[in-house]
């Protein structure tokens, strides 16, 4: 179902068009209030009950399953991709020789543990070129083989939404054994994705960009067979019996159960944890199937805008809905965005191509502006 323009609920102004959400997502007056009431609470310590450590973290983590169809014992609240991926290179064992694919251009959060982790172990990073056809899933699934220890994927790559299919990816890496890290950071909260049918091993997500929450707040998700594996961090949150403040000096060497092990410490944020179940909520309201079908009819048209104009899309099935590269034959010149900024149009670019990424507060008359904007620096 498409939804109507939700721009009234942020605070954007009416000169400005924001196609920039892969970079940040403006938050929603709802986040911010959230933001401020936390803050407020910290002002009176008296306020913040030994219980409050752990219910809003709780309804947090259950919020986050049930965006991704998981359970909550797989859940841990982390504060970067970087962090959630380090617990899974901590976990993840590596033989001599072994390789550790990842995609040409990837995000470097979803690179470097991998050399680090293959440094260490004597494996070696794998990187599985761009396919002229944009086809990323053909792609690794001809690479992925016995000799493959991890497969390490967006849902989307992060420089023009080029999709990988998880489903199939997952299928196979469990065929010859690999673990399967997922960096969805460009995809969840506005393009479907189901824990139960792609079954990854690890998961993370900022929750900044497409989540619509606050920075240096995000998820994790670890599968069942991880879940009794080695954190990055010893705090007292996670251990068992940590309820009780009182017995805090009877120390344990047991965890509070399923993937909160690998909850970062300080997780209970008291300003950042009430923003993002405010963001989640949303996002819930809206229904992420709708946000995708509400934001690729924008996408469609500025890709037939685009080719129109000479510029280079990938194919309708081989991109997601809400996020496109516009690639220029020679290349866009490098105060490309400065030049948009300047005219109160923001978009990014990463690697070669003009990354366009709307939301719910877009409408059609902001992807006309950016084309017509495009058009004059032809």
């Amino acid at each position: 179902m498409r939804l109507p323009c939700q721009r009234h609920l942020f605070d954007l102004p009416e000169d400005l068009t924001w196609l920039n959400c892969a970079y940040m997502s403006p938050q929603s007056h709802a986040v911010t209030e959230a933001g401020r009431e936390g803050v407020a609470r910290k002002a009176r310590p008296w306020q913040v009950r030994p219980e409050d450590f752990f219910s809003e973290s709780e309804a947090l983590r259950r919020l986050f399953a049930s965006l991704v169809e998981a359970d909550a014992e797989g859940v841990a609240l982390v504060p970067s991709v970087s962090y959630g991926m380090a617990v899974a290179a901590a976990n993840v064992p590596v033989r001599v020789g072994q390789r550790l694919l990842v995609l040409a251009e990837e995000f470097p959060s979803n690179v470097y543990p991998w050399r680090e982790l293959a440094e260490r172990s004597g494996g070696q990073v794998f990187t599985v070129r761009r396919p002229a056809d944009g086809d990323w899933t053909r792609a690794v699934l001809a690479a992925l083989d016995e000799r493959t220890a991890l497969v390490a994927l967006p849902h989307c790559h992060w420089t023009d939404g080029s999709l990988v299919d998880l489903e199939r990816v997952g299928a196979r890496a469990r065929e010859v054994g690999a673990v399967l890290a997922v960096d969805a950071t460009q995809s969840l909260g506005a393009l479907p994705l189901s824990v139960e049918r792609v079954r990854p091993d690890f998961l993370v997500t900022a929750g900044y960009k497409w989540m619509m929450g606050p920075y240096s707040l995000g998820y994790l998700y670890v599968a069942p067979r991880w879940r009794e594996g080695r954190p990055l961090e010893h705090n007292w949150l996670t251990r068992a019996g940590s309820e009780d403040f009182s017995r805090l000096v009877d120390y344990r060497d047991d965890f509070q159960p399923g993937a909160r092990r690998f909850d970062v410490g300080e997780r209970s944020n008291f300003a950042l944890v009430p923003m993002a179940l405010a963001a989640l909520r949303q996002l819930s309201s809206w229904g992420v199937a709708d946000i995708q079908e509400t934001v690729g009819v924008l996408t469609a048209r500025l890709a037939a805008g685009a080719r129109s104009m000479g510029l280079e899309v990938a194919p309708a099935g081989l991109r997601a809905g809400h996020l496109m590269g516009l690639r220029r034959p020679g290349g866009y010149p490098p105060d490309v965005t400065a030049k948009l900024a300047a005219r109160r149009v923001f978009v990014s670019v990463r690697g070669d191509s003009l990354r366009v990424s709307p939301h719910l507060y877009n409408t059609e008359a902001d992807v006309d502006r950016l084309l017509e904007e495009l058009d004059s620096f032809a």
